[in-house]
């Protein structure tokens, strides 16, 4: 975690750094919230170096940025589009028809309007005849100038002898270069634009725009990056401040992973009894037997008696049929339980387990297959039952019929 904070605190260095080669001057505004002021504007600096001539700023008591034209006044700044070149202001009175019917004038100033201005009359008309005058081309009602008596309309100038004859209103100034159009804008906003000192290609390209020394105009762009988005210290700052903990959480996961993986082989060592290196031998029960060894299992003929050992064996307990005479049956010695042979056969083929007690019978322990066995190899009852319930295996069966069982 320490070197986690570590680096990021190189790589925020790293960016530190490489921003504050891109700022030729303190970079300051009037608010948090407000427009931040760089180059060629300057607020209240000491150092001129920073501001290009005519491009002061200042604060007021409401922190608002103010900016001073010689021969128009004060006007509050609303924005500054660097890259665009213009300015975006607002009278303090939010009534510019007011400041352009007096001695309103960019002369001596840097800036000069873009295109919107257009000569315009303004009348001064009765608000109680309104009703009466014809529709005015054209008109924009001056709202801030107005009042319960008069009411202050803008013409565009071609329609000013319209005005003088039809409108039965007083003409206030004719010929007055409005820069804005009035469809769209607010009537205290205007829009300033600047040509010198031009700093559009540096704005566009990424750098600072400034002086190219500390005496002369001349303008130029400074610390503009070469490639990518970011500058040489903020790429290593990002390659250091990601890479050293990247590469600490990939060795950490391995090292995890080994971990995990050497537990597990140990615990299963310990629960086998075995070296791991080795695989599992498959138990039998899970593989099932070969046919030779299932033909050492004992089989037996069912006489018409239908007797066994156990009075109550008298049905199959994988099929569910009760034995039948001359049916084939086969045991499991372990365990004494008789089968179908056919059906114990298919089990046995599956699973090497006794199907009613899953004791597996040692194999070894049956001598020879059924189909070896001689007539001294029959199978008897238990001494309780009578000869005539007695079982022979059905493989030492002579041709004879005094083998078979015989009924009571």
């Amino acid at each position: 975690m320490a070197l986690l904070i570590t680096s990021l605190f190189i790589f925020l260095s790293f960016l530190n750094k490489s921003a504050a080669t891109l700022d030729l001057c303190t970079q300051t505004s009037c608010s948090r919230t407000n427009q931040q002021i760089r180059f060629p504007f300057g607020l209240n600096s000491a150092d001129r170096r920073c501001s290009y001539p005519g491009f002061g700023l200042s604060c007021n008591n409401k922190n608002q940025t103010i900016l001073t034209l010689p021969h128009a006044g004060t006007f509050i700044v609303r924005h500054i589009y660097y890259e665009a070149q213009k300015i975006h202001i607002k009278d303090p009175g939010n009534c510019l028809a007011r400041r352009l019917l007096g001695n309103f004038s960019l002369s001596e100033s840097p800036f000069f309007f873009g295109g919107f201005d257009r000569s315009f009359v303004f009348l001064n008309c009765s608000t109680k005849n309104m009703s009466t005058i014809p529709p005015l081309p054209y008109p924009r009602l001056v709202g801030c100038m107005s009042n319960e008596n008069d009411t202050v309309v803008a013409l565009p100038a071609e329609y000013e002898e319209y005005a003088r004859v039809f409108s039965g209103c007083g003409v206030l100034a004719s010929g007055v270069e409005v820069p804005v159009s009035w469809s769209n804008v607010a009537e205290g906003d205007t829009t300033l634009f600047w040509s010198e000192p031009d700093c559009f290609g540096c704005e566009q390209a990424g750098g600072t725009c400034g002086y190219n020394d500390g005496s002369g105009y001349d303008i130029g762009c400074h610390d503009k990056p070469r490639r990518g988005l970011l500058p040489r210290g903020a790429k290593y700052g990002l390659i250091i401040g990601a890479g050293i903990p990247g590469l600490l959480c990939i060795i950490g996961l391995g090292c995890y992973l080994c971990g995990r993986l050497k537990a597990y082989n140990r615990s299963r060592g310990s629960s086998t009894g075995i070296s791991t290196t080795f695989p599992h031998p498959p138990s039998m029960s899970a593989i099932g037997l070969d046919g030779p060894t299932i033909e050492l299992y004992p089989k037996t003929l069912l006489g018409e008696s239908r007797r066994l050992p156990k009075p109550n064996d008298n049905t199959c307990p994988i099929c569910l049929s009760e034995y039948q005479p001359k049916e084939t049956l086969r045991t499991i010695p372990e365990c004494n339980h008789y089968f179908h042979a056919e059906c114990i056969d298919e089990w046995l083929k599956m699973k090497a387990t006794c199907p009613l007690c899953r004791n597996s019978p040692d194999v070894s322990s049956i001598a020879t297959p059924s189909s070896s066995l001689s007539s001294s190899s029959l199978v008897t009852p238990s001494s309780s039952l009578s000869s005539s319930s007695l079982v022979t295996p059905s493989s030492s069966l002579s041709a004879s019929s005094s083998s078979l069982f015989s009924g009571r």
